[in-house]
């Protein structure tokens, strides 16, 4: 099972595996507080990309195709398959600094995690 989750969140007993996707640590996240499991900072978007889209809506689309564009690059590709093998080994919870997880990155890469032939199956935890 994949879910999707700010890191700022409290830990749930189902979370499983927490893997930080962003290219950026958190801020107010101590390094030793625990937050999460994993850092996989290379499935995030460039910086360019993320400077680009700044979660504006109107440009989600758009965000999409070039963040899916992006994910094929070879050190994207290595990166996902990681997460493809930590899906396989049990619950992984995608944890991001993201406020609107439904224009994140995270919910893209928890799609690609759902589609045929990955194991596991979404489910976004709402903002708590």
């Amino acid at each position: 099972m994949v879910r999707v989750a700010r890191v700022y969140d409290e830990r749930s007993d189902d979370d499983g595996l927490r893997v930080l996707v962003d290219r950026l640590w958190p801020r107010g996240v101590r390094k030793d507080a625990g937050a999460f499991d994993e850092w996989l900072r290379d499935v995030a978007p460039s910086d360019e990309l993320r400077h680009w889209y700044a979660h504006d809506p109107s440009k989600h689309e758009e965000f999409l195709a070039r963040y899916l564009a992006e994910l094929e690059s070879p050190e994207r590709v290595t990166a996902l398959e990681k997460l493809h093998e930590r899906v396989a080994d049990g619950p992984v919870t995608l944890v991001t600094a993201t406020k609107e997880l439904t224009l994140s990155h995270a919910e893209v890469l928890a799609g690609l995690l759902d589609e045929p032939g990955a194991d596991g199956k979404r489910s976004s935890r709402p903002p708590g």
